[in-house]
C-alpha cells in the first residue's frame, strides 16, 4: 500500500508514495493534533457530483486520489479499494474539513492517533 502515518509531537503525518502521490498531487498532509476534532473508521461512498480540484477519481474501481469539494466543504481523499477507511475531521487545517485515506490496519491508526489527542486534552 502506498501510505505511511506517523506520530510526531505535534502532528499526525500522512505520506503518499509512489504513483498515489502523482495522482493525488500530493505526497503528504502534516495535520497538528490540535486540529484533529474527530477521528473513527467507516466506509466512505463519494457522491457522484464530487469535484476533483486537483485529483483523480476512478469511481467505478474505487478509486479516490486527492482533493475534492462538495457543497462548500473540502475532501482530501486517498483509497482504491472499498474497505472501511480512516476518516479525520479537521478544523484549522487550511482549506480541508475531512481527510479520508485507506490503511492496511485502520483499527491502529484511530488507537494511536485518538491516545495522541487524549495526551493533548490533560
Amino acid at each position: 500500500m502506498g501510505r505511511k502515518v506517523s506520530f510526531t509531537k505535534d502532528e499526525f503525518v500522512l505520506r503518499l508514495n509512489g504513483l498515489l502521490s502523482v495522482f493525488a498531487l500530493k505526497w503528504q498532509l502534516r495535520i497538528p493534533y490540535k486540529a484533529i476534532k474527530r477521528v473513527y473508521i467507516d466506509e466512505f461512498d463519494p457522491p457522484m457530483w464530487m469535484l476533483k480540484m486537483p485529483g483523480t477519481a476512478i469511481a467505478p474501481l474505487n478509486i479516490f486520489e486527492g482533493s475534492f469539494k462538495f457543497g462548500n466543504e473540502w475532501y482530501f481523499i486517498s483509497c482504491e479499494h472499498n474497505v472501511p477507511l480512516v476518516h479525520l475531521e479537521v478544523d484549522g487545517f487550511g482549506k480541508y474539513k475531512y481527510i479520508i485515506f485507506e490503511m492496511e490496519n485502520p483499527r491502529a491508526v484511530m488507537i494511536e492517533l485518538r491516545k495522541k489527542l487524549r495526551e493533548l486534552d490533560e
